[in-house]
């Protein structure tokens, strides 16, 4: 069902402007192709609360499933990679840098997540896939050690995934 177009926000706006709607309401994916080439970078974070034991599991490589925080690197990068696959309107755009860097706490492991391209887009999506299914694999690496003695999981949950920042420099 079109949207009305009584409803919509004006889209007559500069060529800066972008929108994910046709003038008919219907959705679409913005066309970049009149855009420079510019360099971009976007760091995107967040944090996966554990069991303060669950954290010296992982510090101490005793997790029966491998080494938790390399397994979450590739899967981080994996998911920058793919993001385009999975977000439904987002451009499959040239990666040209992933950094991972994981800071553990006494109940909690943080990841942060900076990509890099040279391209007509942003790479901030790729920035928050690469955080949020870093964690996760996190999560699928340790949640057999997580359940306290009642078989539940009272410390776990991903929180805070947000964009920190986001760059482009024309070339």
């Amino acid at each position: 069902m079109s949207e009305n177009p009584e409803n919509r926000a004006d889209r007559s706006g500069d060529a800066d402007e972008l929108t994910h709607t046709t003038d008919e309401g219907d959705v679409q994916m913005v066309d970049v192709g009149d855009k420079p080439d510019s360099e971009r970078r976007a760091v995107a974070v967040g944090e996966i609360h554990l069991q303060p034991s669950t954290i010296e599991a992982i510090q101490d490589d005793q997790v029966g499933k491998g080494d938790v925080l390399a397994t979450a690197r590739i899967g981080a990068v994996q998911a920058v990679k793919h993001t385009w696959e999975t977000i439904p309107m987002c451009h499959q755009i040239p990666i040209t840098n992933v950094d991972t860097d994981f800071s553990l706490a006494d109940d909690r492991i943080e990841l942060e997540v900076g990509v890099e391209t040279t391209g007509k887009t942003g790479c901030e999506m790729e920035a928050l896939e690469g955080v949020t299914t870093g964690l996760n694999v996190v999560w699928d690496m340790v949640k057999a050690v997580e359940k306290d003695d009642e078989g539940q999981y009272p410390a776990t949950g991903i929180e805070n995934v947000r964009v920190l920042a986001k760059e482009k420099h024309e070339k």
